[in-house]
């Protein structure tokens, strides 16, 4: 057997047993019916970009998982400056939750993060056993990145001012069954201690 390189090339130095993942919130949020997701997205920016900067401060790696809407070009720093330069409705969510040098980013095809996507290399790199799991939207992309992550046997909180879906009934209705059958941890991100999961 090779021996196991020590890290990505360089690229994933980190190591940690937990990792926040930031689930599609680079997104400019323009598309038809979205104005309780635009309005949920405002109240989710305070709460998540307290976590994040709790997590970067516990030393907690920021992987920013994110679709590539299709686009199979997409870049991700172009993806940033279109939420931030133009004027699109989720403009308010990335000006305070755009990412910083030493955060990851993970391009996604499907609703999944880890489906067809580096994740789970990036992931086992780290040596991360819990993932706190956030972004848009709860009954989707959110609850099928949670899901692969369960059948990975990662321990799981899905904090619930953190999630956000088209709804706020589906949004709750996710969280739900993330608790039920995927044991995850769904209380609010103040409610997290980091000096608990990092044991």
């Amino acid at each position: 057997m090779p021996k196991q390189n020590s890290d990505l090339h360089g690229n994933a130095p980190d190591k940690c047993p937990v990792a926040l993942l930031l689930v599609d919130v680079i997104n400019d949020l323009e598309f038809s019916g979205n104005a309780e997701i635009v309005r949920s997205a405002k109240r989710m920016a305070t709460p998540l970009y307290a976590l994040t900067q709790r997590a970067r401060k516990a030393k907690i790696p920021i992987v920013y998982v994110n679709d590539n809407f299709g686009k199979w070009r997409s870049d991700f720093n172009q993806q940033v400056q279109h939420c931030l330069m133009d004027e699109v409705c989720g403009k308010p969510l990335v000006e305070k939750l755009q990412p910083e040098r030493e955060d990851y980013f993970v391009l996604k095809p499907k609703h999944s993060g880890f489906y067809s996507s580096a994740l789970d290399l990036l992931l086992r790199y780290v040596g991360a056993r819990t993932l706190i799991i956030t972004g848009i939207a709860g009954d989707r992309c959110v609850l099928f990145t949670a899901n692969d992550a369960y059948l990975r046997d990662f321990d799981i909180f899905v904090p619930s001012d953190c999630v956000i879906s088209n709804t706020s009934r589906q949004n709750r209705d996710a969280l739900n069954l993330m608790k039920r059958v995927l044991h995850a941890d769904v209380r609010p991100s103040f409610k997290i201690r980091f000096a608990t999961i990092l044991k």
